[in-house]
């Protein structure tokens, strides 16, 4: 299942750089995950200073 990312995020930009299949883009307000593209690998959410990616 695909991650998600939450209201919570502060736009860092950890999670993208963390990504090895590189679907997290910059969204409006906030960073968001391509479903398609996610391997479900918890990578950004290892990395995510607020805990912001979450399983679907």
């Amino acid at each position: 299942m695909a991650y998600v990312i939450s209201d919570d995020c502060i736009s860092c930009g950890a999670c993208a750089g963390e990504c090895p299949v590189g679907c997290i883009s910059e969204g409006d307000g906030k960073y968001v995950i391509n479903a398609d593209e996610c391997v479900s690998c918890g990578s950004c959410a290892g990395v995510c200073p607020v805990g912001a990616p979450s399983e679907a």
